[in-house]
């Protein structure tokens, strides 16, 4: 096993014990899974359900973890959800698990999506559940479904019933435009927040709740804003003296901590959110920024130049001494902790290039990702398995998103209407 390689390794439950989803550093092979089209209640469900199972489809593939067979392969071609399947048909084409489902239009026109995994070696039914949803939301069906095939076979959450935030960007270079763009973690449903009338920076979702906080250049200093996606409300956490900058969220979402700019310095302070009190965290005559809370909300990393350049520190969340955890070449910024509270996600600086990369709490085990000319932006998914970043090529063209997974593997474009960049990842939706 390569470092990391506890991280890397993902397991399937003791039914699949035999089939293990394993990383390592030479070899890996994605599970085989057999994912017939779902079965449409009536006729007029056809185009949904067969929609289901599409997203399901390229959330498992996408994931890497997972190799979907190609469904000309199929031996057996249409598929009765409510009886146990031909196992030896889908063991001839190579099959190790497979889902069953149907999409049904209820009388009160919402829509009832159901699923069985089967252990196809076993012959086991690995798990069953059925969901009840809007007719608009059904791709979210496919997502929870898509968790729940993830969790089963892997041993770890999902994290396909979420969203992103980022900033989407619009026209040439000399005059871009902008604006808070929401979307699925998949690139669908896209949906702007802001008009892009003024600068936005740094958008960050609440882990508690559907809100998010971000920075806008106005006509004056900038601003930290908190947004509600449900409503549209927007509100100023607070009037700062100076410049603020890379506001996010403490786990229990009720306090933001936020850089603030102060002459030639930047220090951070916290805001509690309920009584708008104040307080300062840090006190040196350096740039501290980019402060990010442990799970657990006992700790906070943060980028600082008081060593001569930008590196990591680690400090308890009410202030303090803080302790240095980076020493590589280079330098260091946009720290962001996992999660599951067992890495520090970064951008490291240096020979010409920007890479992604992580390390463990304590500054060992550093590990690169990726890197390229312009990296930046590292943002964990909810169960902490993968990354997501901004990735700029230079010259005339704009950022775009990508993803790559914590063992360095993975690394694949997202899909956005125009360039995008500065990606939030949200907490789970279910």
């Amino acid at each position: 096993m390569a470092a990391f390689g506890a991280a890397a390794a993902v397991s399937p439950r003791a039914a699949l014990a035999q089939k293990r989803i394993t990383i390592t550093e030479g070899d890996f092979a994605p599970l085989p899974i057999a994912i017939p089209n779902f079965v449409a209640g009536t006729p007029a469900d056809g185009e949904v359900a067969a929609g289901v199972t599409q997203v399901i489809t390229n959330n498992l593939k996408r994931s890497g973890l997972f190799a979907p067979i190609d469904q000309a392969a199929y031996i057996e071609k249409t598929v009765n959800v409510d009886q146990a399947p031909n196992f030896q048909n889908w063991k001839s084409i190579n099959a190790q698990a497979l889902v069953l489902g149907r999409i049904t239009r209820q009388p009160d026109g919402r829509l009832r999506g159901e699923f069985r995994l089967w252990d196809v070696n076993t012959a086991q039914q690995l798990s069953g559940q059925q969901y009840t949803t809007s007719p608009e939301s059904w791709r979210r069906v496919g997502h929870i479904i898509s968790d729940q095939i993830y969790e089963r076979l892997t041993g770890e959450k999902g994290y396909f019933d979420s969203r992103i935030v980022f900033v989407d960007e619009t026209g040439s270079k000399e005059r871009r435009v902008k604006r808070l763009a929401l979307m699925d973690q998949d690139g669908a449903n896209v949906r702007y927040l802001t008009r892009g009338s003024d600068l936005v920076l740094t958008p960050r979702f609440s882990p508690s709740s559907q809100e998010i906080t971000y920075m806008e250049f106005g006509q004056g200093d900038p601003r930290v804003y908190l947004f509600n996606i449900e409503t549209g409300q927007r509100e100023i956490v607070g009037n700062f003296p100076g410049m603020s900058f890379a506001p996010r969220f403490s786990p229990d979402g009720q306090r933001v901590i936020m850089s603030l700019q102060q002459g030639g310095n930047a220090n951070l302070f916290v805001m509690d959110l309920r009584s708008k009190t104040t307080t300062r965290l840090t006190d040196t005559p350096a740039i501290d920024t980019s402060p990010s809370y442990a799970p657990d909300g006992t700790r906070l990393c943060f980028e600082s130049d008081r060593g001569g350049r930008p590196q990591i520190y680690v400090m308890a969340a009410t202030g303090g001494p803080a302790q240095r955890i980076s020493f590589g070449e280079g330098s260091y910024s946009t720290p962001v902790w996992s999660p599951r509270g067992d890495y520090i996600a970064f951008t490291k600086q240096g020979g010409g290039q920007f890479a992604i990369g992580i390390m463990k709490t304590d500054g060992s085990g550093e590990r690169i990702l990726t890197a390229g000319y312009h990296n930046e932006g590292p943002t964990f998914a909810p169960n902490g398995r993968v990354l997501m970043f901004f990735r700029e090529p230079g010259g005339n063209s704009g950022p775009s998103l990508f993803t790559v997974d914590v063992s360095g593997r993975n690394e694949q474009r997202v899909p956005t209407p125009g360039f995008a960049s500065d990606p939030a990842w949200s907490p789970l939706l279910s």
